[in-house]
């Protein structure tokens, strides 16, 4: 919040050509495998036990990397100086239902999962609204399923 009132300010006041985005859960190849995803799928490739935090309700709007970079490029090309866009992937799902998405896929069990306790003050859920990136013509290309297949993928080559 603070560097987009710093951006703001500066366009306000010295005339900064200025666009701001703001995105949901990115996620893709070559993600730190410290991030949610790579972390479900490097556990579930050595049969580990995949940490879901309190009940796994916690939900989160998923956006494949690609479609941020083309999300961020359409702004670059049609947004309006001085403005700000949201950019989403679409795809509000509870962690514990993109944990299953991602063994499924897989082929892993459901037995991997381990309920660990919460984080103090953990959000329940994070919320976009991407209807001003909308009106540009933005759509996701990928599917939350395309998209984990071909994350998968990378890290199954990456190793």
């Amino acid at each position: 919040a603070a560097s987009d009132h710093f951006v703001r300010a500066f366009h306000k006041t010295y005339d900064v050509p200025a666009i701001i985005t703001n995105c949901s859960n990115n996620y893709g190849p070559g993600q730190n495998t410290e991030k949610f995803m790579p972390t479900i799928i490097k556990k579930a490739a050595k049969d580990q036990k995949i940490p879901v935090y309190g009940d796994g309700l916690n939900v989160r709007d998923w956006l494949f990397v690609k479609d941020h970079c083309y999300g961020i490029n359409l702004v670059l090309e049609k947004g309006k100086i001085g403005e700000k866009y949201n950019i989403g992937g679409g795809t509000e799902v509870p962690n514990i239902e993109l944990v299953k998405m991602i063994l499924k896929a897989m082929n892993k069990p459901e037995s991997l999962i381990e309920y660990v306790t919460d984080r103090p003050g953990h959000d329940r859920r994070y919320a976009i609204n991407c209807d001003k990136i909308s009106a540009l013509g933005y759509k996701p290309k990928f599917t939350l399923e395309e998209g984990i297949q071909k994350t998968i993928e990378w890290y199954g080559e990456n190793k």
